[in-house]
């Protein structure tokens, strides 16, 4: 990664606290040393975001390069957190993966819709997450150029 650009800050946003748990270790797992954020419900999502409540101070809640979003969580689902996302001028370049255990068509379709950037079904073994995010990983960190103008490894 160039030194131009700060290292690039990953937001998971999963209420489950095993399943973030398990993501975080999986990429750990697979030597990414980028920041990893959690945030345990969509509306706790859209608060960190938009920098309101506890996330008010930017050095505590660093705008992130890249959001890991379930979709099916409390208070505010990833959907209904994704359409505020959107349709915010700066928050919109953020690219948005979604990680779920949903593997609805209707989801599927619904969140490119809305303007999420990939959709993984979350895999039913921690072997399979570390595969996936193996995966991820390269692609959204290595070989990806991000908004920022390069890519996001750290």
């Amino acid at each position: 990664m160039s030194a131009n650009y700060p290292a690039l800050t990953i937001l998971l946003a999963d209420d489950d606290e095993e399943d973030r748990a398990m993501t975080v270790d999986a990429l750990r797992q697979k030597r990414v040393a980028n920041e990893i954020r959690c945030v345990a419900d969509g509306q706790e999502l859209v608060d960190y975001l938009f920098r309101r409540g506890e996330y008010t101070d930017a050095d505590d809640a660093p705008l992130p390069g890249l959001i890991l979003l379930d979709l099916n969580m409390p208070k505010k689902d990833g959907r209904e957190a994704l359409v505020e996302m959107k349709s915010d001028p700066i928050l919109r370049s953020i690219p948005v993966v979604v990680l779920t255990t949903s593997s609805s068509e209707e989801d599927i379709v619904r969140t490119y819709d809305l303007g999420v950037n990939s959709f993984i079904s979350k895999p039913v073994t921690f072997s399979g997450l570390v595969q996936a995010m193996d995966v991820f990983s390269r692609y959204w960190l290595e070989i990806v150029e991000l908004p920022n103008g390069s890519n996001g490894a750290q």
